[in-house]
């Protein structure tokens, strides 16, 4: 049951999603900007495995459902975010929600 630690300070990528809502969906408009330490415009992008489109670009605005991943070449690829074109939504904010907490829903569709 014994885990490593990370490395204190050690950086990963992370992929800031705006509207900041879970689940993302396509008809928000969603804009993907990809974070990590390194050059910027060093970001590779995925879609559902496969390299996508605006190679080079730190942001990228969602044209398709799909899970999209990004990469930076020196903290590694990011966790990936899941935009649905799904026709009934129930939205919560995208920061951690913990018990108790007073949260705003949205349904959308």
């Amino acid at each position: 049951g014994w885990c490593p630690l990370s490395p204190t300070g050690a950086q990963t990528t992370q992929l800031l999603v705006e509207p900041p809502w879970r689940q993302a969906v396509l008809w928000d408009r969603v804009t993907l900007t990809c974070q990590g330490s390194g050059t910027a415009g060093a970001t590779t992008w995925y879609k559902d495995g496969q390299c996508w489109g605006q190679q080079g670009q730190d942001q990228l605005t969602v044209t398709e459902s799909g899970t999209y991943p990004c990469d930076r070449p020196s903290t590694g690829h990011s966790p990936p975010v899941t935009v649905s074109n799904a026709w009934l939504v129930l939205q919560v904010p995208a920061q951690e929600l913990l018990e108790r907490d007073t949260v705003t829903l949205r349904c959308r569709h």
